[in-house]
């Protein structure tokens, strides 16, 4: 299976202290999650030039989107499900995450798992970020799984490279991992069965014209 783990910050500066805190908390992930036939791969927003102007992938002409965009947006089609990295602004998930992933329509990530996870430099974790992340994810089609992580004080849990610290329990927080992966991973097999079993979209078809297409024939 293939699963995406997306950085939510594009920040690279103090506060906090170090810099680009969540690239750790993505790299464990990583390394958490990338067990046996599992493969994952880091999406880095500040990989992305989305300009100043706001135009989706599905907005564009078929064959006529960025190549960037295009090419993450085949990323998403493929995947298998997600892992949502995120810090906490004014309660609620990073702009920069809800920016890219405002770009790609919900038939992209539809009928495929999400796991939540938050962190912070100080003692909550990014946890009520994570309240919001629930429903922003679930509005995407891709349900978040019941088990979340949240990482407070992540400079005192992971080095750089997304290791342990030497000073944490390695065993409690792999552990901890594991618990949201398991859940991630059981899920997304048993939706992609169902998908090569019977297409959803055929069932249920996406809305790609406009938002009139959501309205209830009363309205």
């Amino acid at each position: 299976m293939k699963f995406l783990t997306f950085l939510g910050t594009v920040r690279n500066s103090t506060p906090p202290n170090p810099p680009r805190l969540g690239l750790r908390v993505a790299r464990a992930c990583v390394a958490q999650l990338h067990q046996g036939d599992v493969s994952v791969e880091l999406i880095e927003p500040l990989d992305f030039d989305l300009g100043l102007i706001f135009k989706p992938h599905f907005a564009y002409a078929q064959g006529k989107a960025p190549a960037q965009l295009q090419a993450l947006a085949d990323k998403i089609a493929a995947a298998d499900g997600y892992v949502m990295v995120s810090p906490e602004y004014n309660h609620s998930l990073s702009p920069a995450l809800a920016h890219l992933l405002n770009h790609f329509g919900s038939s992209l990530f539809s009928y495929k798992p999400s796991a939540i996870v938050t962190y912070s430099a100080g003692q909550w974790g990014g946890v009520r970020a994570a309240v919001g992340m629930r429903s922003f994810l679930s509005e995407l089609g891709c349900l978040p799984v019941s088990a979340m992580i949240h990482v407070p004080k992540a400079h005192e849990v992971f080095a750089e490279d997304g290791n342990f610290l030497a000073s944490v329990d390695a065993e409690r927080w792999t552990s901890y991992f594991a618990r949201s992966f398991a859940q991630l991973t059981w899920w997304a097999s048993a939706a992609k069965n169902q998908r090569d079993a019977i297409d959803p979209h055929k069932l249920a078809p996406a809305f790609k014209r406009d938002p009139s297409q959501r309205n209830s024939p009363a309205s």
